[in-house]
């Protein structure tokens, strides 16, 4: 195994146990919440708490690492994991909810440093293998998909208090995470002076088209993904649906948002980075439609698949689209602030899914997304006229055209 595909094989692996931590709290933290939150309004406030970390440990994790190097960075996000859930399991023993937000605000940091196993996987590769290296990190949570959900079901009632034993599983994969990332070796980066010199104001950087349209696709993809994830469990056991249930359809979720990692790279590099994240619009779409059909296992089961299909076009689209956006020099603050972005958004949808879960309803909350989705559709479509240089000469004909020829080549696949 060359060396870099070694590397990109540590971080893969580093991303399934990270997910792992992500699936757990997004399965059972609203249902945690729901048992000691004063009421139901406030049940997703320690999913919101693990966004909140992520925001609030987005900048500090990316310059620390500019600083020390992605091991060390890499290794003390999963140390604050480890704390997270002890701290998250202490909550439901002692039945506070400030001790379980706390715990999952720890694991929100960790997951603001695991963000950028991504862009380290992007600095290990070299040439066409760069979008590979992308997507092929991002499929280790296929293994999350699978296990997360079933793990904190497994926990759910493995010691007396309800989800104790979820969160400390939790610990034990943050903990085995550290031994993977012992091994990752990221070469750090040394700027030049004259680097150093060109290195332009980050209001330069944010400004550029392709910068633009990349965070606002990754923004899309994630905050919608997000709100609908965080108000499914709570929509299903209001719609009578069991825990079971919704571990299932949570499951098949995160299949869908990391199974497509084997093949997005790939697709990137046959069709173009615009017309993948137009596709993925598409596919977000197509969930808030499916979501009108009804309410049983199979409607949210579908809209669930395609969100999460959809979320990973547009997340790793808008990654691969973004790393065009600034040099070596400059990724610290591009990097930080595109991902700080993201995470606000995150804390927005999963602090307003309760509410609007609790106020208008599962159907209703979906129809709401259908104008941001617009939007982001005509933002590519405007890079797509405007920006040729930016991505190499696509037109607006040639998105619309080439993600014709995407839909019927994934059609064929299937």
């Amino acid at each position: 195994m060359r060396p870099m595909h070694r590397q990109v094989a540590l971080l893969a692996t580093a991303q399934a146990l990270f997910q792992i931590v992500s699936a757990l709290v997004m399965t059972i933290g609203g249902l945690a919440g729901s048992i000691l939150a004063p009421s139901p309004e406030w049940a997703t406030v320690p999913i919101a708490a693990m966004f909140l970390g992520t925001a609030v440990s987005t900048v500090p994790a990316s310059m620390w690492m500019t600083r020390v190097g992605r091991k060390i960075g890499f290794v003390t996000g999963a140390s604050l994991g480890a704390l997270g859930g002890l701290s998250a399991a202490a909550g439901m023993l002692t039945s506070s909810l400030a001790l379980l937000c706390l715990g999952t605000f720890l694991a929100g940091a960790y997951q603001g440093f695991a963000q950028f196993y991504r862009f380290a996987a992007s600095e290990v590769a070299e040439g066409d293998f760069k979008p590979r290296a992308i997507s092929l990190v991002l499929a280790g949570g296929v293994v999350a998909a699978v296990l997360g959900p079933l793990l904190a079901r497994f926990g759910g009632e493995l010691i007396g208090s309800a989800y104790t034993g979820s969160f400390l599983i939790l610990s034990v994969a943050s903990l085995v995470a550290i031994g993977v990332l012992l091994g990752v070796d990221v070469p750090q980066s040394v700027d030049t002076p004259e680097e150093k010199a060109a290195v332009r104001p980050l209001t330069q950087i944010v400004r550029q088209p392709t910068y633009m349209v990349a965070m606002f696709g990754a923004v899309t993809g994630y905050g919608i993904m997000i709100m609908a994830m965080t108000a499914t469990p709570l929509a299903m056991v209001h719609h009578h649906h069991g825990l079971d249930a919704a571990a299932t359809v949570i499951q098949l979720h995160a299949l869908g948002m990391f199974l497509p990692s084997f093949f997005t790279g790939s697709l990137i590099a046959r069709f173009g980075v615009l017309q993948v994240m137009f596709t993925g619009i598409a596919l977000l779409t197509g969930h808030v439609l499916i979501t009108l059909s009804g309410t049983g296992i199979y409607s949210f089961s579908a809209a669930l698949i395609l969100l999460g299909v959809g979320w990973n076009f547009l997340y790793i689209g808008g990654t691969n689209l973004l790393t065009r956006a600034y040099t070596v020099a400059e990724k610290g603050k591009a990097q930080a602030t595109n991902d700080l972005t993201i995470f606000i958004v995150g804390l927005l949808a999963s602090l307003s899914a309760g509410v609007l879960q609790n106020t208008i309803g599962w159907q209703a909350m979906n129809l709401l997304l259908l104008p941001w989705l617009a939007f982001a559709a005509a933002a590519i479509l405007w890079l797509g006229m405007t920006s040729r240089k930016a991505v190499a000469g696509v037109t607006c004909l040639d998105v619309v055209h080439s993600t014709a020829a995407l839909g019927m080549a994934l059609s064929e696949a299937e």
